[in-house]
């Protein structure tokens, strides 16, 4: 549990969505892209924006403490990190920005939301999300899947896997790690068809063509199909309600073959819901944006989970904090 000492502390940690907030603005904005060329004048930026010229200086002025924009005269440029992840176009760019951008959104309405006790934001279900809000949504999830799918791969015994079931696997990170670390794997994606789309171009991408297919569908109502040694269910249940979660996860464990395991990647919560501290976080996440979602406990993934028939259940934790349950048929 973090220890606030002083005053100080507090209003430092209340004020720091300031910050957040000129970061995603600029994003918004595209500031960092139209400087990648070389310096240009806040009138410059300003006129390729179609903005207020002093509101672009003022922005563009408080960049550069925050330590984004370089600044000499009159002239602004991109630091080394700007450069690196903030260009769009370039390898490292952080798109994933956008999703944020559409969580700032939400998050506002977080003081209504725990008045009516599920979220006020009228968002559409994803699968009828506009086609841009998609796109970043899946970006966001692929950064950070890339590396965490490295260290589930490394702590999962893929050895006896030749089939494997991405369960709203999005952009496919997980399953192409896991066919690196066992190439006799064959792999299927299911998520919603308009992420499906999204699914096959980070596929072509990787080259995985051959060994990756994709299913679209509704996990909650559709048939995902059967005969998998691995069910892999990463940011899932958090979505869902526990009543959802007990029905998928009972669906998972029919599509199993003898042996198969059902793996649940998660914030898995303690029984008073504190800790871990960004599971307690995210639980006000799914509370401002979703209408059933929240954290689950470790007791109550495993009553699913025994309720479904599996057995051999156990939670795994990685050195890098990633938290699993598993279970096997």
């Amino acid at each position: 549990m973090k220890e606030i000492n002083s005053p100080g502390d507090f209003l430092e940690m209340v004020n720091s969505f300031r910050i957040s907030r000129i970061i995603l603005t600029a994003h918004e904005l595209n500031i960092f892209t139209l400087l990648k060329d070389g310096p240009l004048n806040s009138q410059a930026v300003a006129f390729a924006i179609s903005a207020d010229e002093r509101a672009t200086d003022r922005l563009m002025n408080a960049l550069v403490p925050i330590g984004l924009l370089k600044k000499s005269g009159t002239l602004f440029s991109n630091t080394d990190f700007s450069t690196r992840y903030l260009i769009q176009g370039q390898p490292g760019f952080m798109g994933g920005l956008s999703h944020i951008v559409q969580l700032w959104r939400t998050w506002s309405t977080l003081t209504d939301a725990v008045k009516a006790g599920t979220s006020v934001a009228m968002q559409k279900p994803i699968g009828g999300r506009e086609d841009n809000w998609v796109e970043s949504f899946i970006a966001a999830m692929h950064a950070r899947a890339i590396q965490q799918s490295k260290e589930i791969a490394a702590v999962l015994d893929l050895s006896q896997v030749k089939t494997s079931l991405d369960l709203g696997g999005g952009s496919g990170a997980f399953t192409f790690e896991f066919i690196r670390e066992n190439p006799v794997i064959r792999g299927t994606i299911f998520d919603l068809p308009n992420v499906i789309e999204i699914t096959k171009k980070y596929i072509a991408r990787e080259g995985f063509e051959n060994m990756v297919k994709t299913v679209a569908g509704d996990y909650l109502t559709d048939k995902f199909g059967y005969d998998y040694d691995l069910v892999f269910a990463s940011a899932i249940i958090h979505i869902n309600s526990p009543e959802e979660n007990r029905s998928l996860v009972h669906k998972c464990s029919e599509a199993l073959n003898p042996g198969g395991q059902l793996v649940i990647l998660d914030h898995i919560m303690n029984d008073d819901r504190t800790d871990p501290a960004v599971g307690a976080i995210f639980a006000i996440n799914m509370l401002a944006g979703t209408l059933k979602g929240d954290t689950y406990t470790e007791k109550e993934i495993k009553s699913w989970m025994q309720e479904a028939g599996l057995k051999y259940i156990r939670r795994k934790d990685t050195p890098q904090g990633s938290s699993m349950m598993i279970g096997v048929k």
